[in-house]
């Protein structure tokens, strides 16, 4: 992952007319098995006895990431697993996991992976087909890794902070996007990090996110209990969010509401409003410990961003 300065830099390049010294190419011969040596070598455990089904999103994880999972012990279903070219994310995996919800529970499954198609996103599903976020992920491989500090994103939901400040655990937070976390892990000497939607980071054998290392390594961190068991770790407040189109930016009046909301709410709950990074987007969030109260807060603040525009 580039910082912003990096990227900066290399758009400047692209307009500058000095001529450079040319690069060198070289031939990698089958870079998938050298890849999947080290991910199973350095993140995986024996699995023997684990049944689980791995949603490949018909991406750069078809046949790779079964494979993994096979060579530890376990027992695996593998769908999204025939790429052709054209299918990459259509109705399989981390974007979409309402198959990988139901292969699981029709097939027994102790749990379901699901992978995005470039393969640096993970999210869960447990034996009853329920959704294991990218927090409820970090918070339990946070505790089993034991590590001081970990990174996460303003999105990242209050309960995960609760749990660590209980555990006596650092948390590092930063703007949404993985390169972020990223830079927060390096500046601070972390190892740990990642994002709700599935990126998990962990430094500790590798640069950057990897999906298939962050599902080998949160198998370990169960063995000898249900995901969901593992999961109930985590007090988890409850969500709203809304985006409303705008190329205006946020309000003034979003911002001193918001403001106003967090400080009356305390520790209760609290609401977020920010400007896309990647869309021509207001983003909205409001979270509390009921879905009627996040809601409400989320509907106030998406509600002043609409006035505004008129």
């Amino acid at each position: 992952k580039l910082s912003d300065a990096s990227e900066e830099e290399i758009e400047a390049l692209l307009d500058d007319t000095t001529e450079l010294p040319g690069g060198e190419l070289d031939r990698v011969g089958v870079a998938t098995d050298s890849y999947l040596e080290h991910v199973v070598e350095r993140f995986g455990s024996d699995l023997t006895g684990l049944r689980i089904a791995v949603d490949c999103a018909n991406g750069a994880y078809s046949g790779i990431a079964p494979e993994a999972f096979e060579q530890l012990g376990a027992d695996v279903i593998a769908i999204g697993d025939e790429p052709n070219g054209s299918n990459i994310n259509l109705g399989y995996g981390a974007t979409d996991l309402v198959a990988l919800s139901h292969k699981v529970v029709e097939s027994g499954c102790d749990l379901g992976v699901a992978f995005d198609g470039d393969g640096d996103r993970m999210l869960a599903v447990d034996s009853a087909g329920e959704v294991v976020d990218g927090d409820q992920i970090l918070a339990v491989l946070a505790l089993h890794l034991g590590v001081e500090v970990v990174a996460v994103t303003v999105m990242t939901n209050l309960g995960f902070h609760r749990l660590m400040e209980e555990r006596g655990i650092r948390v590092l937070t930063t703007a949404v996007g993985d390169r972020y976390v990223l830079e927060a892990l390096r500046r601070e000497d972390g190892l740990l990090g990642g994002e709700q939607s599935g990126h998990v980071i962990y430094l500790r054998d590798h640069v950057t996110g990897d999906g298939l290392a962050a599902a080998l390594l949160l198998c370990d961190a169960i063995r000898g209990r249900t995901l969901s068991d593992a999961v109930a770790v985590m007090p988890r407040y409850a969500q709203a969010k809304k985006n409303v189109r705008t190329t205006g930016g946020v309000p003034a009046t979003a911002l001193a509401e918001a403001d106003r909301l967090n400080a009356e709410l305390g520790s209760s709950g609290r609401v977020l409003v920010r400007s896309s990074g990647t869309e021509p987007l207001v983003r909205v969030l409001g979270e509390a410990k009921t879905n009627e109260e996040a809601r409400n807060l989320c509907a106030r603040i998406a509600g002043l961003v609409q006035m505004e525009l008129g």
